[in-house]
């Protein structure tokens, strides 16, 4: 239930994100898209999700949110309070 633009945003700073040479390539994406433009990976990351592939999760306790594939770990112990972390 977000903006659009609130969303881009949110999937731009994943993009982005130091760590990995493509920001989310080590857990979503895949070597040959490291080379692609911002636009792009926005634009794959956005496909995902529609899909059901990522996953936008929400932290109340941090009042931070992240993008996590459907079988991770991080989203099983958002969906559940009560699971070990």
């Amino acid at each position: 239930m977000l903006r659009p633009d609130a969303l881009r945003g949110i999937v731009e700073e994943f993009v982005l994100r130091e760590g990995t040479d493509y920001g989310y390539a080590s857990s979503v994406g895949s070597e040959s898209d490291r080379g692609a433009s911002l636009d792009t990976k926005v634009f794959q990351v956005m496909r995902q999700l529609e899909r059901g592939d990522v996953l936008l999760v929400y932290d109340e306790e941090t009042e931070s949110c992240d993008l996590v594939t459907r079988g991770s770990k991080r989203h099983l112990t958002a969906a559940d309070p009560g699971s070990e972390k």
